[in-house]
């Protein structure tokens, strides 16, 4: 075998290879790892959940139902992720225009701890009005986790008097029935990202 025939193979191994590790990072995040008759599609992620909105109203999975909408895990005290989506969330609501009314976006605390509803109400000021946030006693934050598959673990500080949170950073796109459809990305024009919401509506 000559040197070239040999690279050429080493290449196409390694897009082989790359490409069996992104489909099951995609099927592990759909549902869909492990195939076969009754194995679990896209709908497993998303559910039930009851929670406590900004102003400290009940908030379920049945208020947001009839039209389609964002998810997005966090929490205020996180220092770049969380308020550059959110941003993003925003300026996406802006280019939807009335549209706006028609869908809608929920910030899902992983730190009920410090994001009480009033601290949340408090954080949402800086952003678009149709985003709501809820939050919750921990074993129903966690239950929304598991729901939406959602990784979130505490980080103590070297100082240890403080923490952050590591987490999922995946924008949920849920159709009008609540049904996951896909991870929905802002990394591009908010008009771009507002026509591609639309197709829900």
């Amino acid at each position: 075998m000559t040197t070239r025939a040999s690279h050429i193979l080493l290449v196409i191994a390694a897009f082989l290879t790359g490409l069996a590790i992104f489909l099951g990072v995609f099927l592990f995040a759909t549902g869909n790892l492990g195939g076969g008759a009754g194995a679990p599609g896209a709908s497993a992620i998303g559910g039930p959940f009851q929670l406590i909105d900004q102003d400290g109203k009940t908030i379920t999975d049945q208020d947001l139902k009839g039209r389609p909408f964002l998810v997005f895990f966090g929490y205020t005290h996180c220092p770049d992720v969380c308020p550059a989506t959110l941003f993003e969330v925003s300026e996406l609501m802006r280019a939807l225009g009335p549209d706006a009314d028609r869908t809608g976006a929920l910030f899902v605390s992983v730190d009920p701890e410090r994001d009480t509803p009033a601290a949340m109400k408090d954080y949402l000021l800086s952003f678009d009005p149709h985003v709501r946030a809820a939050t919750g006693e921990r074993p129903a934050i966690e239950a929304a986790e598991k729901a939406y598959r959602v990784y979130a673990k505490k980080v103590p500080s070297e100082k240890g008097d403080d923490y952050s949170m590591d987490h999922t950073a995946l924008v949920y796109l849920m159709d009008k029935q609540g049904r996951f459809v896909a991870p929905f990305s802002l990394k591009r024009t908010p008009e771009a990202a507002a026509a591609e919401l639309r197709k829900y509506l």
